[in-house]
């Protein structure tokens, strides 16, 4: 853009269409570069990561919220002058991805084992190609400020050198080991499961109350389980070493019912003495805590099921049978032979898998895991220190330490082919385990004894390395010193344990930093009613929908200036509906401005001369805001930002300033429409500046059309700083006057149904001479806004017997009801406000007669309350006695 632009012509439509302007400034934006970091080589940085979509289909709403919000804070840190990086990226998503394309296969009839693990990974790499593509587009579509030429892939080549490179460190470092331990196993996917992919449901089953007979034939011994299933692998019953009833039985021998199988009681604190019958069977193969107490007894660990969840040759009689069916027929079995004296209906939770849906099974398998308190213990101290991150709102720092503090080693592996594949080779001879960056020499050869492990890492475990990985560790290039560690993370706070944790304490390890300074957490974006969306409610929405509808600026405002950090969303159809109405009063403003700068020029702005009270009032208005909605976007508080941005541009600036500007603008006087043509430029430009982040597009359009300094896009104008010199608390006072008589006469003309367009007789009584002179000086406003045939201002006014009356501070206001009103209706409106002012005068003296208030309240605050209620004081005795003047 030029130095000196042509005069300005209203070329912008009558209405915005957000289809047209969306396509045609994403796209200048990107040819521009304009989102490129390292423009501005000597500027201080700003870097945020992007949480990484998985390409396994569209983004949802709640993607929407997390990438709307990080948008907002890149293009501010962009306008303040950062050198700003958001650095985009997508994840592989293992299980997710593998169990799409598997569903995809199914359909034609087929298996991954049909097509064999290179055939079926170029399938899946077909998907990611496929869905990476749509994810962009949906991006774009969202306005998001990405640095595409820095976009990463958790499985492109370089983050995929980091993935191995962490592993072998850990490795050596014998912080990854491959072990027997109970995890989590999806029966129907047939692999290991992370934390993260078990949901829990509440499920009406039944807890079944089992006697197992003394090996001696004294007695017997009840225990109760809600799988009866896995009492086939039981090794063990165990009681608390201190309960006195069992005692005397430490040591001896039961009979497995069913197996016949003899298993010892044994003593263990595990047990909790109070809880059911005190005695608890022990099945170390299928129960994570059962594993730990058979682990500290060395009890024999059997395994009775299958990894497709169907009974083994352990399982005796119930050999081939599915787990559930396995269930009935023992309980059957058991009820006859009295072994199963009691059924309770019992309602617990239960884990599934989250991509399958199938119950999750406590199996123990041999699988890699990451030893975790070494690396825990360092993100604590980290964080108890003081040096450790920011989390914003701070009350789930708690939840994170609680975490990290009980965290249990970390299974790593997973039955899959898509994903980073474990860099373990085994030597079928020798047994010999080889692990390192690369495979050993001569494994690629033809009958060579080494094989690789077949199975693939969990995907958080290439997440976990995202925030440095991205920037190019292990290699410590330009990036990677220029703008880490990173300054924010956005996430929901449903994966603060499952990714947040383990990003930390792997920087910590590898970095010896802190991967990002602030943590800002959000909630889950619901519907109307609260509810979580889901596929089964069918009350999900589609953020593309949104936009083709309203606009990305209106889903982009209503998304981000309706969440609270931390506090869940709701999505009202409404709430967007009053944001693409915010845009077209925005637009409508513009157009009304852009109408009254024919021919003005930016170097024809010159806030300098002899300015209105409006003009004075505009700017300090503006100056606040700017300053407040720095304040707030720095904390992170994009509600009262968007609140804030509304009031200022809805009341302040379109009902009130370019109303009162009219005035000037139309008028003969040339130096002082010069003056509001300056302002009203100057406070536009800076006003598309502030909105600029929320909604880009719409702030783009029109700052194109304005005179504004140099410079090809509002995306690099520099951010509104406060400035000193537009601080006029003086115009504010005499601004708020103005208003406030404005109003009074609108409200008194509406009360009693005079049409606007009426004209009004108006006397004004100032009380003080200060009130005098505003008025006076400003009689012009007072006659426009008001609709008046005749204005009289005297401070001796003798009120008229039969007015309608409206009292300000520092002035009481008179309509003639000649024509006007019924007076025992006004008599009616009076007592009503008079009811007001007696509630606000009992609340002030309330407040000022607590002494805990006025020991604790700032000096300036009770005087401000004390003035307060003096005021409402007088305005109470003006108008008791304009009642009783009415009456008489």
């Amino acid at each position: 853009m030029s130095e000196t632009r042509e005069p300005i012509t209203v070329d912008m439509p009558t209405t915005y269409d957000p289809t047209s302007a969306e396509q045609k400034w994403y796209e200048a934006w990107i040819q521009g570069g304009y989102f490129k970091a390292g423009r501005r080589p000597d500027a201080p940085k700003y870097s945020i990561v992007i949480p990484p979509p998985n390409v396994t289909g569209m983004l949802h709403i709640g993607h929407a919220l997390d990438f709307t919000l990080q948008d907002i804070l890149i293009r501010f840190k962009r306008m303040q002058g950062f050198d700003a990086l958001w650095l985009p990226g997508m994840d592989h998503a293992g299980i997710a991805t593998q169990t799409k394309v598997e569903q995809k296969l199914r359909e034609q009839g087929k298996s991954r084992h049909d097509l064999g693990r290179e055939a079926f990974l170029e399938k899946v790499w077909e998907w990611k190609e496929q869905y990476a593509g749509t994810i962009r587009s949906q991006w774009a579509k969202m306005g998001l400020s990405l640095d595409y030429s820095r976009e990463r892939f958790t499985m492109d080549e370089g983050l995929s050198r980091a993935v191995r490179e962490v592993f072998v460190r850990l490795y050596e470092k014998g912080l990854i080991y491959r072990g027997k331990r109970i995890i989590n196993w999806d029966p129907a996917a047939r692999t290991a499961l992370s934390d993260i992919e078990v949901e829990y449901k509440e499920v009406n089953g039944h807890l079944y109350h089992l006697q197992y007979p003394l090996a001696d034939g004294s007695g017997t011994l009840t225990v109760a389980t809600t799988r009866p299933e896995t009492m086939l692998g039981d090794t063990a019953v165990a009681v608390h070493p201190d309960d006195e009833r069992y005692k005397h039985l430490i040591g001896k021998m039961l009979k497995l019912p069913i197996v016949n199988r003899e298993i010892p009681i044994i003593a263990d604190e595990y047990v909790e003495k109070e809880f059911g019958s005190g005695a608890v069977k022990i099945t170390p193969a299928h129960d994570p805590n059962d594993f730990e107490v058979g682990t500290r007894h060395d009890l024999p660990q059997i395994i009775v099921m299958d990894e497709a969840g169907i009974m083994n040759e352990n399982a005796g009689p119930y050999r081939g049978m599915d787990r559930a069916d396995c269930r009935k027929a023992i309980v059957k079995d058991l009820q006859e032979q009295g072994v199963c004296v009691r059924i309770e209906d019992h309602v617990h939770q239960v884990g599934h898998s989250e991509r399958s849906g199938a119950v999750v099974e406590p199996y123990l398998s041999t699988q890699w895991f990451v030893a975790m308190k070494p690396l825990a213990d360092k993100a604590i101290e980290s964080q108890k220190s003081g040096q450790g991150v920011n989390f914003v709102p701070d009350r789930f720092e708690k939840i994170y330490l609680h975490w990290i503090e009980n965290v249990r080693d970390w299974c790593i592996s997973r039955q899959l082919w898509w994903g980073h594949r474990i860099p373990a080779w085994y030597h079928e001879e020798t047994g010999e385990v080889y692990v390192g960056m690369e495979a050993p020499e001569g494994a690629d050869q033809p009958g060579s004894p080494w094989r690789q492990d077949e199975d693939v890492l969990d995907t958080w475990f290439s997440s976990a390395l995202w925030p440095f990985s991205t920037l190019g560790w292990p290699d410590n290039g330009e990036d990677l010193k220029r703008y880490y560690p990173t300054d924010v993370l956005v996430t929901g706070y449903d994966i603060i344990y499952f990714w947040v944790a383990r990003m930390i304490f792997t920087a910590l390890e590898f970095t010896d930093a802190i991967p990002f300074k602030d943590v800002l957490i959000h909630g889950l974006v619901r519907d109307a009613e609260g509810r979580k969306m889901s596929k089964s409610l069918g009350n999900g929405v589609d953020p593309l929908e949104v936009i083709e509808k309203y606009g990305a600026d209106a889903m982009r405002y209503m998304i981000s200036t309706g969440s609270t950090p931390g506090q869940d969303l709701r999505f009202r159809w409404e709430k967007v509906e009053q944001a693409r109405n915010f845009a077209n009063k925005i637009w409508n403003a513009s157009r009304f401005t852009l109408m009254n700068l024919e021919g003005f020029k930016a170097e024809d702005i010159d806030l300098t001369g002899a300015l209105s009270t409006a003009d004075r009032w505009i700017l300090h208005r503006f100056n606040e805001t700017a300053r407040d909605i720095t304040r707030l976007l720095e904390a992170y508080e994009f509600g009262e930002t968007g609140r804030l941005l509304y009031n200022f541009i809805w009341d302040d600036l379109c009902d009130w300033y370019i109303e009162f500007a009219k005035l000037t603008l139309y008028g003969s006087d040339e130096a002082a429409k010069r003056s509001t043509q300056s302002v009203l430029a100057y406070v536009l430009d800076r006003t598309l500046r502030l909105l600029h982040p929320f909604m880009p597009y719409l702030s783009e359009e029109i700052w194109q059309h304005l005179p504004h300094e140099p410079g090809e896009t509002i995306t690099l104008a520099s951010w509104p700083a406060y400035d000193a010199a537009f601080e006029a608390p003086e115009a504010v006072g005499e601004m708020g006057l103005l208003m406030d008589a404005i109003r009074a006469v609108r409200n008194v003309r509406a009360e009693v149904g005079v049409t606007p367009g009426k004209k009004v007789e108006l006397l004004v009584k100032p009380t003080t001479d200060a009130t005098d002179g505003i008025l006076r000086r400003n009689e012009d406003y007072l006659r426009r806004f008001c609709n008046t045939s005749s204005l009289t201002l005297d401070r001796d006014l003798t009120p008229p017997d039969k007015a309608m009356t409206a009292i300000v501070t520092g002035a009481e206001l008179y309509l003639p009801l000649a024509g006007l009103i019924d007076i025992g209706l006004e008599i009616a409106r009076l007592e009503k406000e008079l009811a007001t002012l007696n509630s606000e005068v009992e609340r002030v003296e309330k407040k000022l007669a607590n002494e805990g208030y006025i020991a604790k309240a700032p000096a300036h605050v009770v005087e401000q309350e004390r003035a307060k209620g003096q005021d409402y004081r007088d305005k109470r005795d003006k108008v008791l006695a304009r009642i009783a003047e009415l009456r008489g």
